[in-house]
């Protein structure tokens, strides 16, 4: 197979690994830690209108699902790919990274929440995941 496209395979299963474990940490984490009286969790509406009673604790599991998603699958990225191994994993970061940020315009949350999610969830974590595969040059 072209290493070329054994690449772009790596990041199109590695971006789709890191948004289920993103997405499976999501969907359990109101039953770690409960959501304020009311929200749906499914209605972004719900959310948005009940991001005042969002204490920081609510914001733990929103930043390691994004965390979590994003070493995984720049793990999974920088493991099978042929070459650029680092370069793959921070695609995965940027293409998480974008996300966030169109989360952070959608959905808005407390300024400091976003902040300290886009800085360490996404670059940092595709960087962390890539070491985590063996820092594998090349």
């Amino acid at each position: 197979m072209n290493p070329n496209l054994k690449n772009v395979l790596a990041v199109i299963l590695g971006f789709i690994v890191g948004f289920i474990v993103n997405g499976g940490i999501i969907s359990v984490s109101g039953s770690i830690i409960p959501l304020p009286e009311g929200v749906d969790p499914n209605d972004i509406e719900s959310i948005k209108a009940a991001m005042p009673n969002y204490e920081m604790k609510h914001f733990i599991m929103p930043f390691l699902a994004h965390a979590l998603g994003v070493i995984i699958g720049a793990f999974v990225t920088a493991k099978m790919a042929v070459s650029h191994h680092f370069n793959l994993a921070l695609i995965i970061g940027g293409l998480f990274l974008v996300g966030g940020i169109i989360m952070a315009v959608w959905l808005p949350a407390p300024i400091g929440f976003e902040i300290f999610d886009l800085v360490f969830a996404y670059i940092p974590m595709a960087w962390l995941g890539w070491k985590l595969a063996g820092g594998i040059k090349g």
